[in-house]
Protein backbone atom coordinates (compact mmCIF):
# COMPACT_ATOMS: atom_id res chain seq x y z
CA UNK A 1 0.00 0.00 0.00
CA UNK A 2 1.34 3.25 -1.23
CA UNK A 3 2.85 5.74 1.74
CA UNK A 4 0.20 9.06 1.59
CA UNK A 5 2.29 11.01 3.85
CA UNK A 6 3.59 14.35 2.76
CA UNK A 7 7.36 13.89 2.17
CA UNK A 8 9.95 16.43 4.29
CA UNK A 9 13.84 17.26 3.91
CA UNK A 10 15.49 18.09 6.65
CA UNK A 11 18.71 20.37 5.03
CA UNK A 12 21.16 19.71 7.85
CA UNK A 13 21.83 17.63 11.44
CA UNK A 14 19.65 19.09 13.67
CA UNK A 15 18.67 18.14 17.34
CA UNK A 16 17.30 14.49 17.22
CA UNK A 17 14.72 14.67 19.80
CA UNK A 18 13.16 17.60 17.90
CA UNK A 19 12.88 15.91 14.95
CA UNK A 20 12.12 12.30 16.03
CA UNK A 21 8.35 13.32 16.58
CA UNK A 22 8.24 13.69 12.62
CA UNK A 23 8.78 10.28 11.62
CA UNK A 24 5.09 8.79 12.37
CA UNK A 25 3.64 12.02 10.56
CA UNK A 26 5.73 11.92 7.26
CA UNK A 27 8.10 10.65 5.01
CA UNK A 28 10.87 12.15 6.36
CA UNK A 29 14.52 12.53 4.73
CA UNK A 30 17.43 13.41 6.94
CA UNK A 31 21.22 14.85 6.25
CA UNK A 32 22.95 12.90 8.57
CA UNK A 33 26.29 15.08 7.89
CA UNK A 34 26.88 18.89 7.71
CA UNK A 35 26.68 19.35 4.33
CA UNK A 36 27.41 22.24 1.68
CA UNK A 37 24.48 22.24 -0.46
CA UNK A 38 25.30 23.44 -3.97
CA UNK A 39 21.92 25.49 -5.29
CA UNK A 40 21.60 22.51 -8.11
CA UNK A 41 21.39 20.17 -5.27
CA UNK A 42 18.89 22.28 -2.89
CA UNK A 43 16.69 22.17 -5.99
CA UNK A 44 17.16 18.84 -6.86
CA UNK A 45 16.19 18.22 -2.92
CA UNK A 46 13.10 20.35 -3.32
CA UNK A 47 11.55 18.93 -6.52
CA UNK A 48 9.66 15.46 -5.05
CA UNK A 49 9.10 17.01 -1.31
CA UNK A 50 5.96 18.72 0.37
CA UNK A 51 8.09 20.24 2.86
CA UNK A 52 11.74 21.34 3.81
CA UNK A 53 13.01 22.34 7.43
CA UNK A 54 15.90 24.28 6.39
CA UNK A 55 18.87 26.17 8.18
CA UNK A 56 20.76 29.75 7.19
CA UNK A 57 23.23 28.04 4.97
CA UNK A 58 20.63 27.35 2.40
CA UNK A 59 19.95 29.81 0.04
CA UNK A 60 16.44 29.52 -1.71
CA UNK A 61 15.23 31.08 -4.61
CA UNK A 62 12.95 31.23 -7.41
CA UNK A 63 15.50 28.89 -9.12
CA UNK A 64 15.61 26.45 -6.61
CA UNK A 65 11.53 26.00 -6.21
CA UNK A 66 10.90 26.25 -10.12
CA UNK A 67 10.34 22.47 -10.31
CA UNK A 68 9.04 22.03 -6.39
CA UNK A 69 5.44 21.48 -7.63
CA UNK A 70 4.14 19.86 -4.22
CA UNK A 71 5.91 22.11 -2.06
CA UNK A 72 4.03 23.92 0.36
CA UNK A 73 6.33 25.25 3.16
CA UNK A 74 9.82 25.74 4.11
CA UNK A 75 10.69 26.35 7.91
CA UNK A 76 14.02 28.26 8.41
CA UNK A 77 15.58 27.23 11.53
CA UNK A 78 16.45 30.84 12.86
CA UNK A 79 14.94 34.11 13.07
CA UNK A 80 16.68 35.48 10.19
CA UNK A 81 15.68 34.65 6.59
CA UNK A 82 17.53 36.38 4.25
CA UNK A 83 18.82 33.12 2.84
CA UNK A 84 14.91 33.04 1.44
CA UNK A 85 13.65 35.30 -1.55
CA UNK A 86 10.32 35.83 0.67
CA UNK A 87 9.07 37.03 -2.45
CA UNK A 88 9.77 34.12 -4.88
CA UNK A 89 8.49 31.81 -2.62
CA UNK A 90 5.53 33.71 -2.04
CA UNK A 91 5.35 34.01 -6.07
CA UNK A 92 5.17 30.16 -5.46
CA UNK A 93 2.45 29.87 -2.87
CA UNK A 94 5.29 28.41 -1.02
CA UNK A 95 4.93 29.39 2.91
CA UNK A 96 7.93 30.19 5.06
CA UNK A 97 8.66 30.63 8.55
CA UNK A 98 11.52 31.58 10.86
CA UNK A 99 11.79 30.98 14.57
CA UNK A 100 11.94 34.02 16.79
CA UNK A 101 11.85 34.67 20.35
CA UNK A 102 12.88 31.17 21.76
CA UNK A 103 15.98 32.64 20.85
CA UNK A 104 15.97 36.22 22.09
CA UNK A 105 17.86 35.56 25.63
CA UNK A 106 20.25 33.07 24.90
CA UNK A 107 21.63 35.44 21.72
CA UNK A 108 21.88 38.37 24.30
CA UNK A 109 23.81 36.66 26.50
CA UNK A 110 26.58 35.87 23.58
CA UNK A 111 26.27 39.05 22.81
CA UNK A 112 27.29 40.36 26.26
CA UNK A 113 29.62 37.95 26.59
CA UNK A 114 31.15 39.30 23.25
CA UNK A 115 31.09 42.58 24.60
CA UNK A 116 32.36 41.84 27.83
CA UNK A 117 35.58 39.63 25.81
CA UNK A 118 35.88 42.16 23.65
CA UNK A 119 36.43 45.40 26.38
CA UNK A 120 38.27 43.35 28.57
CA UNK A 121 40.89 41.81 25.80
CA UNK A 122 40.02 38.00 26.87
CA UNK A 123 40.86 36.31 23.83
CA UNK A 124 43.48 38.59 23.43
CA UNK A 125 45.02 37.81 26.59
CA UNK A 126 44.59 33.69 26.37
CA UNK A 127 46.27 34.00 23.18
CA UNK A 128 48.96 36.14 24.70
CA UNK A 129 49.44 33.62 27.47
CA UNK A 130 49.47 30.65 25.56
CA UNK A 131 51.84 31.72 23.46
CA UNK A 132 54.22 31.70 26.17
CA UNK A 133 54.50 35.55 26.71
CA UNK A 134 53.32 35.89 30.21
CA UNK A 135 57.28 35.90 31.97
CA UNK A 136 55.89 38.68 35.22
CA UNK A 137 52.74 40.29 36.33
CA UNK A 138 52.79 43.83 34.78
CA UNK A 139 50.76 46.66 36.37
CA UNK A 140 50.09 47.54 32.41
CA UNK A 141 49.48 44.80 31.06
CA UNK A 142 46.74 44.05 28.89
CA UNK A 143 45.09 47.11 29.99
CA UNK A 144 41.22 46.93 28.60
CA UNK A 145 37.85 49.15 28.93
CA UNK A 146 35.52 49.46 31.80
CA UNK A 147 32.18 48.25 30.91
CA UNK A 148 29.87 49.30 33.80
CA UNK A 149 29.21 52.70 33.72
CA UNK A 150 30.11 53.22 30.45
CA UNK A 151 27.90 54.11 27.68
CA UNK A 152 26.16 51.12 25.69
CA UNK A 153 25.19 51.84 22.00
CA UNK A 154 22.49 49.33 20.83
CA UNK A 155 22.17 49.79 17.11
CA UNK A 156 19.09 47.82 16.31
CA UNK A 157 16.12 47.39 19.26
CA UNK A 158 13.42 44.63 18.65
CA UNK A 159 14.19 41.63 21.42
CA UNK A 160 17.67 40.51 21.31
CA UNK A 161 18.26 44.34 21.28
CA UNK A 162 15.88 45.02 24.32
CA UNK A 163 17.66 42.21 26.10
CA UNK A 164 21.17 43.12 25.93
CA UNK A 165 20.23 46.94 26.89
CA UNK A 166 18.20 45.23 29.72
CA UNK A 167 21.41 43.70 30.84
CA UNK A 168 23.79 46.81 30.43
CA UNK A 169 21.69 49.04 32.07
CA UNK A 170 20.06 46.99 34.95
CA UNK A 171 23.62 44.25 34.91
CA UNK A 172 26.62 47.02 34.75
CA UNK A 173 25.11 50.46 35.34
CA UNK A 174 25.48 51.65 31.60
CA UNK A 175 23.83 54.55 30.31
CA UNK A 176 21.73 52.73 27.20
CA UNK A 177 21.55 54.42 24.02
CA UNK A 178 19.78 52.83 20.84
CA UNK A 179 18.97 53.76 17.40
CA UNK A 180 16.29 52.23 15.88
CA UNK A 181 14.27 52.28 12.36
CA UNK A 182 10.79 53.48 15.12
CA UNK A 183 11.33 54.31 18.68
CA UNK A 184 10.41 52.36 21.73
CA UNK A 185 6.99 53.09 23.41
CA UNK A 186 7.96 55.53 26.53
CA UNK A 187 7.42 52.83 28.80
CA UNK A 188 9.74 50.32 27.43
CA UNK A 189 12.21 53.23 27.09
CA UNK A 190 12.13 53.96 30.66
CA UNK A 191 11.76 49.95 31.56
CA UNK A 192 14.71 49.21 29.53
CA UNK A 193 16.23 52.26 30.78
CA UNK A 194 17.43 53.74 27.07
CA UNK A 195 17.54 56.68 25.21
CA UNK A 196 16.61 57.02 21.48
CA UNK A 197 19.40 58.86 19.85
CA UNK A 198 19.87 59.44 16.11
CA UNK A 199 23.03 56.98 14.06
CA UNK A 200 25.55 60.09 14.30
CA UNK A 201 24.88 60.47 18.32
CA UNK A 202 25.17 56.94 18.74
CA UNK A 203 28.19 56.55 17.09
CA UNK A 204 29.81 59.56 18.63
CA UNK A 205 28.73 58.69 22.14
CA UNK A 206 29.03 54.65 22.22
CA UNK A 207 32.16 53.69 24.68
CA UNK A 208 30.55 49.98 23.21
CA UNK A 209 28.56 49.62 20.31
CA UNK A 210 26.53 46.55 19.50
CA UNK A 211 24.45 46.43 16.23
CA UNK A 212 21.51 43.80 16.20
CA UNK A 213 19.40 44.88 13.11
CA UNK A 214 17.86 42.56 10.47
CA UNK A 215 19.85 42.98 7.39
CA UNK A 216 18.38 44.56 4.29
CA UNK A 217 20.01 46.31 1.65
CA UNK A 218 19.07 49.55 3.78
CA UNK A 219 21.16 47.84 6.57
CA UNK A 220 24.35 46.51 4.06
CA UNK A 221 27.20 48.19 5.65
CA UNK A 222 25.63 50.48 7.18
CA UNK A 223 28.86 50.43 9.85
CA UNK A 224 31.29 51.48 7.10
CA UNK A 225 34.69 53.86 7.07
CA UNK A 226 32.33 56.76 7.31
CA UNK A 227 30.88 55.97 10.18
CA UNK A 228 33.94 54.17 11.99
CA UNK A 229 35.55 57.67 11.76
CA UNK A 230 32.90 58.85 13.83
CA UNK A 231 33.03 56.43 16.82
CA UNK A 232 35.78 56.97 19.87
CA UNK A 233 39.18 55.48 18.75
CA UNK A 234 38.89 53.85 22.30
CA UNK A 235 35.45 52.47 21.44
CA UNK A 236 34.82 48.73 20.86
CA UNK A 237 32.06 47.48 18.55
CA UNK A 238 30.50 44.09 18.90
CA UNK A 239 28.33 42.73 15.59
CA UNK A 240 26.14 39.76 16.12
CA UNK A 241 23.61 40.30 13.59
CA UNK A 242 24.71 39.47 10.29
CA UNK A 243 28.05 39.89 8.32
CA UNK A 244 26.46 42.32 5.71
CA UNK A 245 26.06 44.88 8.09
CA UNK A 246 29.67 45.58 8.58
CA UNK A 247 31.63 46.74 5.96
CA UNK A 248 34.73 44.37 7.41
CA UNK A 249 37.51 45.85 4.84
CA UNK A 250 36.63 48.83 6.74
CA UNK A 251 37.22 47.47 10.40
CA UNK A 252 40.04 45.66 9.83
CA UNK A 253 41.50 48.95 8.41
CA UNK A 254 40.46 50.92 11.76
CA UNK A 255 41.38 48.47 14.28
CA UNK A 256 44.77 48.11 12.77
CA UNK A 257 45.90 51.58 12.81
CA UNK A 258 44.38 52.61 15.90
CA UNK A 259 41.23 54.64 14.87
CA UNK A 260 38.86 52.12 16.91
CA UNK A 261 40.16 50.11 20.02
CA UNK A 262 38.63 46.26 19.18
CA UNK A 263 35.88 44.66 18.13
CA UNK A 264 33.97 41.44 18.49
CA UNK A 265 32.53 39.74 15.42
CA UNK A 266 30.32 36.42 16.14
CA UNK A 267 28.94 37.11 12.28
CA UNK A 268 31.06 37.70 8.87
CA UNK A 269 29.92 38.82 5.16
CA UNK A 270 31.20 35.58 3.39
CA UNK A 271 30.64 32.93 6.43
CA UNK A 272 31.74 30.43 7.18
CA UNK A 273 35.05 32.19 5.25
CA UNK A 274 36.25 34.58 7.60
CA UNK A 275 39.07 37.74 6.42
CA UNK A 276 42.44 37.18 6.59
CA UNK A 277 43.09 40.89 7.74
CA UNK A 278 40.40 40.14 10.31
CA UNK A 279 42.17 37.01 11.56
CA UNK A 280 45.87 38.75 11.18
CA UNK A 281 44.47 41.00 13.93
CA UNK A 282 45.14 40.49 17.38
CA UNK A 283 42.28 43.42 18.91
CA UNK A 284 39.24 41.39 17.74
CA UNK A 285 37.37 38.52 19.28
CA UNK A 286 35.85 36.21 17.14
CA UNK A 287 33.05 33.39 17.19
CA UNK A 288 31.84 31.07 14.88
CA UNK A 289 27.78 32.38 14.76
CA UNK A 290 27.07 30.78 18.07
CA UNK A 291 24.18 33.36 19.30
CA UNK A 292 22.14 30.85 19.62
CA UNK A 293 24.02 28.22 20.58
CA UNK A 294 22.78 26.64 23.49
CA UNK A 295 21.36 22.92 24.08
CA UNK A 296 18.20 24.20 25.57
CA UNK A 297 17.55 26.91 22.71
CA UNK A 298 18.86 25.17 19.40
CA UNK A 299 16.06 22.66 20.54
CA UNK A 300 13.30 24.55 20.87
CA UNK A 301 14.33 26.62 17.58
CA UNK A 302 13.70 23.20 15.67
CA UNK A 303 10.91 22.33 17.60
CA UNK A 304 9.50 25.66 16.75
CA UNK A 305 10.30 24.94 13.03
CA UNK A 306 8.43 21.64 13.24
CA UNK A 307 5.70 22.93 14.59
CA UNK A 308 5.62 25.72 11.90
CA UNK A 309 6.13 22.75 9.08
CA UNK A 310 3.35 20.66 10.34
CA UNK A 311 1.02 23.43 10.48
CA UNK A 312 1.75 24.56 7.12
CA UNK A 313 1.29 20.86 5.26
CA UNK A 314 -2.24 21.13 7.24
CA UNK A 315 -1.64 18.51 10.01
CA UNK A 316 -1.80 20.49 12.84
CA UNK A 317 -4.54 23.39 12.38
CA UNK A 318 -4.44 25.87 9.57
CA UNK A 319 -1.29 26.84 7.36
CA UNK A 320 -2.48 30.34 7.90
CA UNK A 321 -1.93 29.93 11.91
CA UNK A 322 2.00 28.79 11.14
CA UNK A 323 3.58 29.97 14.47
CA UNK A 324 5.79 32.46 13.08
CA UNK A 325 5.06 32.68 8.86
CA UNK A 326 6.80 35.13 7.48
CA UNK A 327 4.37 35.66 4.25
CA UNK A 328 1.06 33.66 5.19
CA UNK A 329 -0.82 36.01 3.31
CA UNK A 330 0.96 36.45 0.18
CA UNK A 331 1.71 32.75 -0.11
CA UNK A 332 -1.93 31.15 0.37
CA UNK A 333 -3.25 33.99 -2.41
CA UNK A 334 -0.82 33.09 -4.79
CA UNK A 335 -1.81 29.11 -3.95
CA UNK A 336 -5.69 30.39 -4.47
CA UNK A 337 -5.10 31.93 -7.74
CA UNK A 338 -2.97 28.91 -9.05
CA UNK A 339 -5.35 26.92 -7.58
CA UNK A 340 -8.37 28.97 -9.23
CA UNK A 341 -6.72 28.77 -12.55
CA UNK A 342 -6.17 24.89 -12.91
CA UNK A 343 -9.52 24.32 -11.54
CA UNK A 344 -8.65 23.41 -8.58
CA UNK A 345 -11.29 23.60 -5.48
Amino acid sequence: MADTRPTVWVSQPLIDAAIAPLRDRVQLRTTDTVTAWSPQQIAAQLADVDGAIITLNERIGATQVADAAQLKVIANVGVGYNNLDVDALSAAGILASNTPDVLTETTADLGFALLMATARRITESERWLRDGQWGQWSFQTMLGADIHGSTLGVLGMGRIGQGIARRGAHGFGMKVLYHNRSRLPADTEAALGATHVDLDTLLAQSDHLLTVLPYTPASHHIIDAAALAKMKPSATLVNIARGGIVDELALADALANGRLAAAGLDVYEGEPNVRPELLALRNIALTPHIGSASLATRTAMVQMAVDNLLAGLGLDGSPSRMPSAINADAALAARATSDNKSGKR
